[in-house]
């Protein structure tokens, strides 16, 4: 396991990844959970960091510089709440955030355009976890 603090390790740990997966990963940045979720999909799997700020997307290219280069992790600047699939991109499977203010409710009108976003990028059976249970919560997107 990479370095990872024990309320990240613990959100990762709680994932339900497999090998192969396409996890989306909303406000990434500094990039440890996704370099550690790259490491348990695989490289048959990918990760994308999708984060709102030009600095936090440098951080995740800096610290994610292999999984880049691997092919395995990419990394994109721009808020859940305008996210969309690039064409030609498969969606994901899951989609994982942590201290988002538009998903974990503290920006609710944000959030209502970040899920739609979201389920759109993922797979019809595609699942959106959060921080704030124990130590994940699944929002529904239906």
């Amino acid at each position: 396991m990479t370095d990872l603090s024990p309320r990240l390790a613990a959100v990762v740990d709680a994932l339900p990844l497999r090998t192969g997966l396409r996890v989306l990963e909303i406000g990434g940045a500094p990039g440890a959970a996704a370099r550690e979720v790259a490491s348990r999909v695989g490289p048959s799997g990918h990760v994308l960091v999708v984060d709102r700020s030009p600095r936090g997307v440098a951080l995740v290219e800096r610290a994610c510089a292999d999984e880049i280069a691997a092919g395995t992790l990419s990394v994109r600047c721009v808020a859940a709440e305008e996210l969309a699939l690039q064409p030609g991109e498969a969606p994901y499977d899951l989609c994982f955030a942590v201290r988002v203010g538009a998903l974990d409710g503290r920006h609710p009108r944000a959030g209502a355009l970040a899920r739609a976003r979201i389920r759109a990028a993922l797979v019809p059976s595609g699942r959106l976890y959060v921080d704030g249970g124990d130590p994940l919560r699944e929002v529904p997107l239906a």
